[in-house]
């Protein structure tokens, strides 16, 4: 591994703050002077911007250009996307415009299932922590710029890492969930690229349901914010659904609003671009 560099100019539908602060990613950082740092695979880069120019730098394990063109969905026409997005109606208009910058990671889909399952009844900064403990604990230490950091641990990594282990690392109820579904990965219970190579998005629902930890909200969660890119599915929090409810349902009491209600309206009104406008709709309710 060496340290790299590339940067792209001219680029759109890509500000730093909408990417790693929407909710999807746990292992970016903001510096000082507004870049950010993560680690992502066997990677360490830093990620900052002037004008409409992106900087990429940082040690990568393989080609810096070809591994950021694939995290960074750089070949997906956003433009495109947002464009059909803002037709819908002006609420989708108005979200789009204010999270315009947002661009789905291809994150790797073990480090997400884990990431997700940690994330469940947590806040950022806790997530943030966990995450980190864990790596620093079972990961691979690669240093950069006088400063070391942690690729996230394989499955094989924490084989033999016990329930008092993990919560000793502040996972609290999560931990034995953690233990569970790293063994039925390891025991191929659930074949994680079988599931890549399955187009049938509701099976690899329904698998992913099956390990511990994982509900609905993180199934969805995984199916969109993962390699496995499937843009039709709809995560709902407490915020999706607040949003919802304020758009479109209007019930005054918004925890009477039910999970099929509003993915009903989110398959009617957004189609196959469901899990997109989601991200716009919770960014632009929780942010502004």
């Amino acid at each position: 591994m060496r340290e790299q560099e590339y940067k792209i100019s001219n680029i759109d539908s890509f500000e730093l703050k909408d990417i790693f602060d929407c909710g999807q990613c746990f292992r970016w950082n903001e510096q000082q002077d507004g870049s950010y740092t993560g680690v992502f695979g066997e990677n360490v880069l830093n990620v900052s911007k002037v004008g409409n120019d992106v900087a990429f730098k940082g040690i990568c394990k393989e080609n810096i250009k070809e591994t950021v063109e694939n995290y960074f969905n750089l070949n997906r026409d956003y433009q495109k996307i947002k464009n059909q997005l803002m037709q819908i109606d002006e609420n989708m208009k108005k979200s789009v415009e204010y999270g315009q910058g947002i661009r789905i990671l291809n994150q790797d889909l073990w480090e997400t299932i884990i990431s997700f399952i940690i994330s469940a009844n947590n806040n950022i900064p806790r997530i943030k922590g966990i995450i980190e403990r864990l790596s620093k604990k079972y990961g691979k230490e690669i240093e950069w710029n006088n400063t070391k950091y942690y690729t996230f641990p394989t499955a094989k990594a924490l084989k033999d890492v016990t329930v008092q282990e993990y919560r000793e690392l502040g996972l609290g109820f999560r931990d034995i969930r953690l233990y569970e579904t790293t063994h039925m990965i390891l025991d191929k219970k659930v074949d994680l690229e079988a599931m890549k190579n399955n187009p049938n998005t509701m099976e690899v629902r329904e698998q992913l349901l099956s390990l511990s930890g994982v509900g609905p909200k993180v199934a969805d969660c995984i199916l969109l914010f993962s390699d496995l890119k499937r843009f039709e599915v709809f995560p709902i929090d407490v915020w999706v659904r607040r949003v919802m409810n304020d758009l479109y349902i209007h019930n005054e009491d918004e925890t009477k609003v039910n999970k099929k209600q509003i993915e009903k309206i989110a398959q009617e009104k957004f189609g196959d671009l469901a899990g997109l406008a989601q991200q716009y709709l919770f960014y632009w309710r929780r942010e502004a």
